[in-house]
This record gives structure tokens, C-alpha cells and sequence, in this order.
């Protein structure tokens, strides 16, 4: 009996021996890529390999030679008493493949290492994204209090007020004067300045004042 493997490729099974073609769903590989398949079942002259570890071993190589469109078929949907007729044809995207090589190897390919490394080179750079994640929460002090009211903290951001620390360059008056805000938003303001050690710009009257 010669030897040959069932190979699984698009969510389907096929069996392949040496020199075999066969079509398979469209693959992403150019014309002439070698490329290997994975291998499910191998059956020899004198062994049938099925468990995980003895498949780790099987090689199914094979040779991309051409992309090519199914058959077409014709679909036609209707709907009884609708007068709702409709057809449309359908042809599928396929890959062609002419199968080189179906062995049983002594030991596991080379590629699976290529692979593990591939697999441990992110896991390097985890604490890199974990260290930008941590940024932005950062940055994000002296921002404007979120117990602002809607149009409150539009009016600051439309007068280009965005953090504490720039609202903190304003007298309390020139905040007031903004549409939309009224003594009880500046009293807020107020204590959110004062949470992070700032306060509203001192005008010259109330410096004066705090000296009597």
C-alpha cells in the first residue's frame, strides 16, 4: 500500500500522496511558494501514525501552483406569493496544489524552534505596553474634575481651559464671566484648585485686601 497522509486545510480534510494534485480552498501563498501542510493521519506500509507526537513528525510539503475559480453555479431565491425572484451566480477562490513530499521524519522539523522564538520575542515587550499604558493615567493629573456639570466643563474647554493648572491662571471673575458658569461651578473649581495646592489668579484689589 503506498504511503500518503490526510492533510486538514480551510477547515477541510484531503488525502495526498507524492505527486498528487488537488484543489483546496484560496491560500495566501504566491505561484511556486513551497509550503507545509498539517498532517492529521499518516499511514505507511507497516504504521499508522494518528497520536499528537508521532504527527509532530510527519512532513507533507507541497507547491502552490496556481490560483484558479471553481465551477460556477447559479443561485435563485424566491418568495411564494411576493413575486420576489432573484439569481446570481457564484464561483469559488481556489489554490491548486501539486504535493511534493509525504515522510515520516526521525525527529521534529527545524521550523518548530523558529517558531517557539517567535512565540517569546512578544513577551519581551509586554512591560514595554504596560509601561505606555501606564502613561497616559499619568499625564492625566490636574485634569478637570469629573463632578463638573456637562456644559460647565464645555464652557472651560471652549476657552481653551482644559486642566487645573491653566484654569489657575484665571481670577475667579474671569472665570464667571463665561457662559454657562455660575458661583457654584467656581466654588467647585475652587476646591479642586485647592486639592492640588492651586488657587485662582489674585487680583490686585484682593491682594490688597488679605494685607488689611
Amino acid at each position: 500500500m503506498p504511503t500518503y497522509a490526510i492533510i486538514e486545510t480551510g477547515g477541510k480534510q484531503y488525502r495526498v500522496e507524492p505527486g498528487q494534485s488537488l484543489l483546496v480552498d484560496r491560500l495566501p501563498d504566491d505561484e511556486g511558494a513551497k509550503i507545509a501542510l498539517r498532517a492529521v493521519m499518516l499511514r505507511t506500509d507497516d504504521d499508522v501514525v494518528l497520536d499528537a507526537p508521532g504527527l509532530e513528525k510527519v512532513k507533507v510539503e507541497a507547491t502552490v501552483a496556481s490560483h484558479e475559480l471553481g465551477e460556477k453555479i447559479q443561485v435563485f431565491k424566491y418568495k411564494a406569493k411576493k413575486g420576489y425572484r432573484k439569481r446570481q451566480g457564484h464561483r469559488s477562490s481556489l489554490t491548486r496544489l501539486e504535493v511534493t513530499e509525504v515522510k515520516q521524519l526521525t525527529r521534529k522539523p527545524a521550523g518548530k524552534k523558529a517558531d517557539t522564538a517567535k512565540d517569546e520575542a512578544p513577551k519581551e515587550e509586554k512591560p514595554k505596553a504596560e509601561a505606555k499604558a501606564q502613561e497616559p493615567a499619568a499625564s492625566g493629573a490636574g485634569e478637570l474634575p469629573e463632578s463638573l456639570d456637562k456644559p460647565v466643563t464645555e464652557a472651560l474647554e471652549g476657552a481653551g481651559l482644559t486642566t487645573l493648572a491653566k484654569v489657575a491662571e484665571k481670577t475667579e471673575d474671569e472665570i464667571l464671566e463665561l457662559k454657562g458658569i455660575g458661583p457654584k461651578a467656581a466654588e467647585a473649581l475652587a476646591e479642586a484648585l485647592a486639592a492640588e495646592g492651586l488657587s485662582f489668579k489674585q487680583t490686585d484689589n484682593d491682594a490688597s485686601g488679605e494685607e488689611e
